[in-house]
């Protein structure tokens, strides 16, 4: 069972890419929180999987499909929000894809479609749902947007043109969202994982994209990100406690970002 610690007013949290990986672990910690999750995912079975494994476990959620580089579909997760639960409290958008390649013969599309549901789809989203938070004109109240963006907004990595690009293009339209809708009460942050230990991860250590054993000598703290660590950083910026926190990116990357020795 859910050990629910009663979010307050019962707020209602879209999770984009809330089926798998970090999304699932967020989907999961919200729930346990007393938040009614709606999971948009661009696997239906997915995302209505997870649904019923929180409602079994005592939460309240419902699983939505959403390809989030459409921008009608991501409208219509947004007022199917609306419909089930009267109002929409915050999002959180973990969708996302790693296609790692080296830039000299990285194939158009390949960028296209990196860009486009990393930092696109993010706006998309965001834009949808700002349009239907509860207590839009009344500051404070207006709702809150975390949007999941990597520590390669801030550091580049090679093979990783696009990724990096898009990730940090979500960084400064977490920013420029964040002074945007500030007036309207609607907070704008951004949680910036390391390597995380999810299934994608997984799959780029066994193709050989990721040297597990470099990353963590890498890392201060000497080993990968788990999904819970996310979620938490994830909790906090929606949480009220967080109510004079926007425009930041938070690092969850156990010192990578300021280990600057070689």
């Amino acid at each position: 069972m859910l050990n629910l610690l009663a979010m307050p007013d019962n707020k209602v949290i879209v999770v984009s890419g809330g089926a798998s990986g970090i999304g699932s672990e967020v989907s999961t910690r919200l729930a346990a929180e007393g938040a009614f999750v709606v999971i948009a995912d661009l696997n239906a079975e997915q995302a209505q999987a997870k649904a019923a494994e929180l409602v079994a476990a005592g939460g309240q959620a419902i699983g939505v499909a959403c390809d989030i580089t459409n921008p009608d579909l991501c409208e219509a997760v947004a007022q199917a929000a609306v419909d089930k639960y009267g109002k929409i409290d915050g999002l959180v958008n973990c969708a996302g894809i790693s296609k790692p390649h080296d830039s000299i013969s990285l194939p158009p599309a390949d960028w296209a479609r990196m860009v486009d549901v990393q930092l696109n789809g993010a706006f998309y989203f965001a834009q949808a749902i700002a349009k239907r938070m509860v207590g839009s004109e009344k500051p404070d109240t207006g709702g809150a947007i975390v949007f999941i963006t990597s520590t390669n907004a801030e550091a580049a990595f090679p093979r990783r043109a696009a990724y990096c690009c898009a990730k940090a293009g979500v960084a400064m339209l977490t920013k420029v969202l964040a002074i945007e809708w500030a007036e309207k009460g609607i907070r704008v942050n951004a949680v910036g994982p390391a390597y995380v230990a999810t299934e994608m991860t997984q799959r780029n250590i066994a193709a050989g994209n990721v040297n597990e054993g470099q990353i963590k000598a890498r890392i201060p703290l000497g080993r990968l990100a788990k999904p819970a660590d996310v979620a938490d950083a994830v909790s906090f910026l929606l949480s009220d406690k967080a109510s004079f926190i926007t425009g930041h990116s938070l690092y969850v990357d156990g010192g990578w970002l300021a280990y600057g020795y070689f």
